[in-house]
């Protein structure tokens, strides 16, 4: 089983090069309504435009004030992507930590509202 997670983006191009520089890959499809990053062999990474969406799904993604989504990526070196996120303009959310469930996490979120957590295992 291979698992794609699809983040709804405000602009697509936009969207790419933030996690391009926060990932530090460069995309696997990079064509108008979708980008994609290959995490692993098994996962993937997709960026869709919501206008995109909304056609696709016929249905209305209204904006919402709050996270729409969550990232968690379990990496070598969280304060590494982490430091990258926030360069590439995402906003902290809460700084790299020892969490209760045994990882070392720190959260922020991007442009269009999706939370990215980096981890460690600890």
């Amino acid at each position: 089983m291979k698992a794609h997670f699809i983040l709804y983006v405000a602009d697509q191009q936009k969207a790419a090069e933030f996690y391009s520089a926060v990932l530090d890959l460069r995309p696997t499809l990079d064509v108008p309504g979708m980008t994609e990053f290959t995490l692993g062999e098994d996962a993937v990474l997709g960026l869709m435009p919501v206008a995109g969406a909304e056609r696709l799904l016929r249905l209305s993604m209204s904006e919402t004030s709050g996270p729409r989504a969550e990232l968690y990526l379990v990496v070598g070196s969280a304060a590494e992507y982490h430091s990258r996120a926030i360069a590439a303009g995402a906003r902290e959310i809460s700084p790299l930590g020892d969490r209760d469930w045994g990882h070392t996490a720190a959260y922020s979120i991007d442009a269009d509202g999706n939370v990215l957590a980096f981890a460690e295992i600890t």
